[in-house]
């Protein structure tokens, strides 16, 4: 029987930064416990970290909140970000004036950026608890060397 895990999101639209640069940011939060993300986005020195701070505060609040409607017991200690995604939103297209009256164009780029967190069972925490990744398999330099 398998056990149903709820996941709580938040999401924020139409972010003045690219998604490349809002990424740098969610990959340091993706997978850590929510204390720990919260801290990480606090002290990261991007112009989207506390935009992102308060998108993980928002999701933590919906956590709360949906769990205080439907009776559900929530551990908010053993919250986790579950997933964080930067996706593209719409570009705006601008013109910067250029030598001998001629245009260049550039692009704004957006971003939706959207945050989700679900409570870590006993077996989650085993596997996503700081576990080294498995090691890769040798090359053929270290069989060779092994012989």
């Amino acid at each position: 029987m398998a056990v149903e895990t709820r996941e709580y999101r938040a999401s924020a639209r139409y972010q003045h930064v690219s998604p490349q640069k809002a990424r740098l940011v969610l990959d340091l939060i993706k997978g850590r416990s929510v204390q720990e993300a919260l801290e990480t986005a606090a002290f990261t020195k991007k112009r989207i970290a506390p935009a992102i701070h308060k998108l993980l505060v928002s999701a933590i609040d919906n956590a709360k909140y949906v769990a205080g409607e439907q009776g559900i017991d929530l551990d908010v200690d053993n919250l986790y970000v579950k997933q964080a995604l930067a996706d593209d939103g719409p570009r705006m297209k601008r013109i910067r004036p250029a030598p001998m009256g001629r245009a260049y164009r550039y692009q704004r780029r957006l971003t939706h950026i959207t945050v989700a967190v679900a409570e870590r069972n006993g077996s989650e925490s085993q596997a996503a608890g700081g576990e080294e990744p498995a090691a890769k398999p040798a090359g053929k330099r270290a069989k060779k060397k092994a012989e």
